[in-house]
């Protein structure tokens, strides 16, 4: 899928860092001293000082739990223009991959981030494919200069969760009996 954008997130759709089981998030190639909470965490992420870089190479695969089901719909993947992500492969619910089996399946949505998207642009995912998400792993093959380094600035996941799916259609009830 070419980084096909949203100009804003839906309003039905929150940030998904409040749902993630952080006791199990890893991310192979990273730096130890610019690791994966700089990116993806409330807070950290939005001071730019801030990094997930990786290490020997470009590359850097990351898993991400969720405490509950989620259906996600945008990624915003924030980098320098240079050593900001270029390609990147999400698989929905696969645990237990390496760098030795990445490439052995199918991504669930592959995106090609834009300078809009490095800067912060939401990329609108293949929304059925992300329906049933009880974990997100993310695979940043290379960056947009092919350096040895990739630098993320930011990680955020928009979606919806079942309870939040099951009260708007509670609201949206009530509003039809009145």
């Amino acid at each position: 899928m070419s980084a096909e954008s949203a100009s804003a997130i839906q309003r039905n759709q929150v940030d998904l860092s409040d749902f993630i089981d952080w006791s199990g998030v890893e991310c192979l190639n990273q730096s130890a001293s610019h690791s994966l909470p700089n990116a993806l965490k409330q807070g950290y992420r939005e001071d730019d000082g801030l990094l997930l870089e990786s290490d020997a190479d470009e590359q850097l695969l990351m898993y991400i739990p969720f405490t509950q089901v989620v259906k996600l719909y945008a990624l915003v993947v924030k980098g320098p223009e240079e050593e900001g992500p270029k390609t990147v492969k999400l698989f929905s619910n696969r645990e237990h991959m390496g760098f030795s089996n990445v490439n052995d399946f199918p991504p669930s949505d592959t995106v090609v981030l834009s300078e809009d998207n490095l800067k912060g642009k939401p990329v609108v995912l293949k929304y059925v494919k992300f329906q049933n998400v009880r974990s997100l792993t993310i695979f940043i093959e290379d960056n947009q200069s092919g350096s040895d380094i990739t630098k993320v600035q930011k990680i955020a996941m928009h979606g919806t969760t079942l309870y939040l799916v099951v009260s708007e259609y509670a609201h949206g009830l009530k509003k039809c009996r009145k």
